[in-house]
């Protein structure tokens, strides 16, 4: 007999949570979803997903909740604030926050909601991007109690390849600021190298595959090289949500007193091009920094 499928209230249809519905959807999961921005819900009830007309009225029909939204202050809002999740909260229910952000706020967040209502929260922070979402390949990164974690999983085998649990909550989001840290410094190690093999003759698209299978190579270089040198600037992930997620872990690493100068660099270097305007743009725009055309 083929498993029942999975009931998910999904808030927040931007890019990522546009791309997690869909594979949802896809998988024949019974998906409801609400964001203010009615075209973006309109266009995954044309996949098949029920929209509703309130945060709470997704909750209430549903048995996971998934957030994917841009930082703490959003979550607060939806979870606690008029017409939000807690209203229509169980102890049946699981909220599964697939968004980047604090793990100090994810903590207390989630210690709330259960307290004020008995909901447990699973913080599942991803990386991997739209094209892991639409192909149930992400690679995700959980933090909260084992046991619901593992019934978090009834969501989670169609959205992912690498579903781990990090300890307790706010634990997968202290693993995404580590995942991002790693990210940054790809993304501009990218940039720099196909600087450099320009300036010496080499033809930056073939460095991927001279590389491949040695200490340097990574998928952020097999991915994106290319890309960079082809100043294919098409979006794959926001500079303003890299920015967002650097300054969280900049602002983690002065709590626990832990150096990390590099950080300190990509911080501002993410700062100048969002100060140019190219904050809601790919990362491939880095190249323009390293062009001189911007500044």
């Amino acid at each position: 007999m083929s498993e029942a499928p999975a009931k998910v209230a999904l808030v927040g249809a931007g890019i990522m949570g546009s791309a997690i519905a869909t594979r949802l959807i896809e998988t024949s999961q019974a998906v409801t979803v609400f964001d203010l921005d009615k075209a973006k819900v309109a266009a995954l009830a044309a996949k098949g997903a029920a929209a509703a007309a309130s945060v709470t009225e997704a909750v209430r029909a549903n048995d996971f909740v998934i957030l994917s939204l841009n930082h703490a202050d959003i979550v607060r809002s939806v979870v606690f604030g008029d017409g939000g999740v807690a209203i229509a909260a169980s102890p049946e229910k699981l909220l599964i926050d697939m968004s980047s952000i604090d793990p100090a706020d994810t903590a207390q967040m989630a210690k709330k909601l259960a307290a004020e209502t008995g909901m447990k929260w699973v913080d599942c922070p991803l990386s991997g991007g739209v094209p892991g979402a639409l192909a149930g390949r992400l690679t995700v990164m959980a933090g909260g109690e084992t046991a619901d974690f593992e019934r978090a999983r009834t969501v989670m085998q169609h959205l992912c390849a690498n579903y781990t649990l990090m300890g307790p909550s706010g634990a997968g989001q202290t693993t995404k600021l580590i995942n991002q840290l790693f990210c940054a410094v790809q993304f501009q190690a990218v940039a720099e190298a196909v600087k450099l093999a320009e300036a010496g003759g080499v033809d930056p698209k073939a460095i991927p595959a001279a590389l491949k299978g040695g200490r340097a190579d990574s998928s952020i270089m097999q991915e994106f090289m290319a890309k960079f040198a082809a100043r294919d600037f098409s979006p794959t992930g926001r500079i303003d949500n890299m920015l967002k997620d650097l300054d969280s872990l900049q602002s983690f690493a002065l709590k626990t007193k832990t150096p990390l100068p590099m950080t300190g660099q990509l911080v501002e270097i993410h700062r100048l091009l969002c100060a140019a305007g190219l904050g809601p743009k790919d990362s491939a725009e880095m190249m323009r920094l390293l062009d001189g055309k911007i500044g």
